[in-house]
């Protein structure tokens, strides 16, 4: 990761500045025009210079006849537009190489979580009788996820949602066996 992120630095700095040979992607005059008598609106693309970036140099063909050219061009909006794709590449290339070496941490994560987790021998015990058995295999899975040593976030998560779900089970089996309503 690092060594792509500084091969695409060191090539930003090797590429010289050629202001006089840009690419035609680099440079272009936009004129976009609107609808005048019969003619529908259009948006015109040429590569010229600065100083040529009018309606006359970049409308072609012009859809007008010659005595209505000047109205036409008087409505026509250009504008000189610059960009440089070498620094458009090597930004993609330094989010993509971000992004790479992200996903590659979550698979590492992913693949080392299981080997760092430790089960826990902590078992949590109600105090009924009855939801005794249940109880067990419910906080014994609770236990192995994330008992009462939560160390990340993930753990301590995932215990609050164990802790949620037993708490769900005893208000239905209050709710729906003993007909009583939890208050």
């Amino acid at each position: 990761m690092k060594l792509l992120c500084l091969v695409a630095v060191v090539g930003c700095l090797l590429v010289p500045p050629a202001q006089a040979n840009k690419s035609s992607e680099d440079i272009r005059c936009k004129c976009i025009c609107p609808p005048y008598r019969n003619i529908s609106g259009h948006i015109y693309n040429q590569n010229v210079s600065q100083k040529d970036c009018n309606c006359l140099h970049v409308v072609e063909p012009m859809p007008v006849p010659g005595h209505d050219v000047e109205a036409y061009c008087l409505l026509c909006e250009c504008r000189y537009e610059e960009r440089s794709t070498t620094t458009i590449k090597v930004i993609i290339v330094i989010y993509l190489s971000v992004v790479g070496a992200l996903l590659l941490y979550m698979a590492f994560l992913m693949l080392v979580d299981p080997l760092i987790r430790k089960p826990d021998a902590y078992t949590e015990q109600l105090h009924n009788e009855e939801e005794n058995e249940d109880a067990r295999t419910m906080a014994t899975a609770a236990a192995s996820i994330g008992g009462p040593r939560a160390n990340t976030v993930l753990e301590r998560v995932e215990g609050a949602q164990q802790r949620w779900k037993l708490q769900v089970q005893e208000q239905r089996k209050t709710v729906f066996d003993r007909h009583k309503m939890l208050s």
